[in-house]
């Protein structure tokens, strides 16, 4: 078990953007509600801390996370979504742990930390877009519950396909306005063990202290500091969408060493091509950094005429493990060709 203070809540939050891959939201909401919660000083547990048949949950929100900054979510927004769970599965949730462990929902299991142990473990290792992409489900653990947001209750999807609860609970997110919440339930703090990606939370908390660290540093160190590579930095010139699918884009960037970037990206940025070689793509974490101030991109921050500093991080080891994981979360998953690194 860790035990964090409040003053480790923003290296948390910043590790969590790193994670994000350019996508998952900015964490800046989430890390303002957890600063008021009572929850300081907060427990982190590993895995194995906790009895493994502890029965667990895990939490996100989804959809546009933009809209949230428009409908900003109350302390209690699982609550409705926990008691149906319980209801359904008969066994009380004792634990939680983040179903996306990157960008804005590393930090959604600290809403239900005055109650339940939050477990150091997630279902992504990174920001990721879709629900068939949750560790969980693509392992096909038995018995696993989803209930999620409608704008006016709650629904309940309970199927052996992972494809069914991304196309049932994105039209109940559609049907809530475009974003709400997302609860998994059914497994215990042990399953995480082998179907989930333990550890993020302290990698992000890692990262986050290294980076603030490492500020004054140059592209090379930083990546260093962090344990990645740096891709290149350079001036953007043009952003695109693709003729073949407008949910992608590419943006071009003109290195300061005379070579061409172009970063691809749907929700989050998935490869990076140096020169027509592809030198990094997901699972791989790419990160576009600001290169004077240092903020951490979201996409759509990429924009012509920034000066953009883009790193590459490990991969979650779960994804890489095993050939039919990866294959959920390569570029071509995405429906883009071509993009696997060498």
């Amino acid at each position: 078990m860790r035990t964090l203070g409040l003053e480790r809540l923003d290296a948390l939050s910043r590790g969590f953007s790193l994670l994000g891959s350019g996508g998952g939201g900015g964490a800046t909401l989430l890390q303002l509600m957890a600063e008021r919660a009572p929850i300081w000083p907060l427990d982190l547990h590993a895995v194995d801390d906790l009895d493994p048949s502890t029965p667990c949950v895990t939490v996100a929100f989804a959809g546009s996370t933009y809209l949230l900054s428009e409908r900003i979510p109350p302390a209690t927004a699982f609550d409705p979504l926990l008691t149906a769970a319980e209801r359904w599965t008969g066994v009380r949730a004792a634990a939680v742990c983040a179903l996306e462990g990157g960008g804005m929902n590393g930090l959604a299991p600290l809403l239900l930390a005055d109650r339940l142990d939050v477990v150091d473990a997630d279902c992504m290792g990174r920001a990721l877009p879709r629900l068939d992409q949750v560790s969980l489900l693509i392992d096909g653990l038995p018995g696993i519950v989803t209930v999620c947001d409608t704008g006016r209750g709650v629904a309940v999807v309970e199927t052996t396909r992972a494809a069914d609860v991304e196309s049932q609970v994105r039209a109940a997110i559609v049907q809530a306005g475009g974003t709400g919440t997302v609860l998994m339930a059914g497994f215990t703090v042990g399953d995480l063990r082998d179907h989930g990606i333990v550890g993020t939370s302290l990698r992000a908390l890692e990262l986050g202290e290294r980076m603030a660290a490492a500020a004054d540093a140059d592209g090379a160190a930083l990546a260093e500091a962090l344990g990645g590579r740096l891709l290149g930095s350079g001036r953007v010139s043009l952003v695109e969408p693709s003729p073949e699918d407008p949910f992608v884009s590419a943006a071009q960037v003109e290195g300061d060493d005379g070579s061409l970037l172009r970063l691809v990206a749907r929700s989050e940025l998935l490869a990076v091509v140096r020169d027509g070689a592809t030198v990094a793509a997901a699972p791989e974490i790419i990160v576009a950094l600001d290169t004077r101030s240092r903020d951490i991109l979201q996409v759509d921050g990429v924009t012509i005429a920034r000066h953009v500093t883009v790193l590459a991080l490990p991969a979650p080891a779960w994804w890489t493990d095993r050939a039919d994981r990866l294959a959920r979360v390569t570029p071509a998953a995405f429906g883009l060709a071509g993009l696997e690194a060498a």
